[in-house]
């Protein structure tokens, strides 16, 4: 597989989807419009080099999952990952594309079309970084002892629970990131830690996976097991991402699922006193 191919499909579909336009305040025209221009970038330029691996996407998220299931490749697109996040002027929003064997991601690229900032990964290959011509190898990094953990979240919005596993944790900070940015800052080492407990699809979490793993990280769900794909739908049930799993066992954390029920049935009997 040709990763140079594929970075320059996303950058030509970031280029798209800049050229939608802005509106009044600098927010995208038409979200619709700017994905479903990059989805058909990609779409076209994936059939034209691959055309015998099935692509699936946010535009096209009504193929039955009998279609799906259990095959032995397939492309996860996300054409405007966050771009509903923000304004274009300042936001985050990526252009996603990811490879995906078996039940894991093998090759991954997220783009940030306003910064023009690449990041992409491939199994055995690395996980890297490219700004103004400038091409970085990213690793993800562990707090020094004593020091807070840096836990990467959604700009607008954090769900209950996340906040419940945040309390967790015996000293943190929040590092504010949208769309799949909040994987690459783990990869390069801007945040120690991103649990997500609300829902996701695979295309918004495929790319920024495998950039996380290359990079030394693990993505796991919160019985401590793999993260996978190639399931019965497109939805993803909750995940955390980190340095490795070592560090996930030394904070008590690879259980827990248990440990948020714990702490749910604690705090209710304390409210309900």
């Amino acid at each position: 597989m040709n990763l140079d191919y594929i970075c320059t499909l996303l950058a030509e579909a970031g280029r798209a989807v800049l050229d939608v336009g802005e509106g009044v305040e600098g927010e995208l025209v038409s979200l619709d419009l700017a994905s479903d221009r990059a989805e058909r970038i990609i779409s076209e330029g994936l059939r034209s080099c691959c055309g015998d691996i099935p692509l699936f996407s946010r535009v096209n998220d009504q193929a039955p999952c009998s279609v799906r299931v259990d095959l032995p490749r397939f492309w996860l697109v996300d054409p405007l990952d966050g771009a509903g996040e923000g304004k274009k002027g300042d936001s985050e929003f990526t252009v996603n594309i990811a490879l995906i064997e078996g039940d894991a991601p093998v090759l991954g690229a997220v783009y940030v079309p306003v910064r023009g900032t690449l990041y992409f990964a491939a199994k055995g290959e690395g996980s890297w970084k490219i700004q103004n011509s400038a091409r970085q190898r990213l690793t993800v990094s562990s707090p020094a002892a004593g020091a807070s953990t840096r836990v990467v979240v959604n700009r607008s919005h954090i769900s209950p629970d996340t906040l419940l596993l945040i309390d967790l944790l015996p000293s943190s900070v929040t590092v504010a990131r949208d769309s799949a940015l909040k994987f690459c800052a783990i990869a390069e080492g801007e945040a120690d830690f991103y649990p997500r407990l609300d829902a996701t699809r695979e295309w918004e979490t495929a790319a920024g996976q495998i950039i996380v793993t290359e990079a030394g990280g693990v993505t796991i769900d919160l019985d401590g097991q793999p993260f996978t794909y190639n399931k019965a739908g497109f939805m993803n049930g909750p995940f955390l991402v980190a340095p490795s799993l070592g560090w996930l066992e030394e904070r008590d954390l690879l259980d827990c699922r248990k440990r948020l029920a714990d702490w749910e049935f604690e705090y209710c009997a304390i409210s309900c006193r």
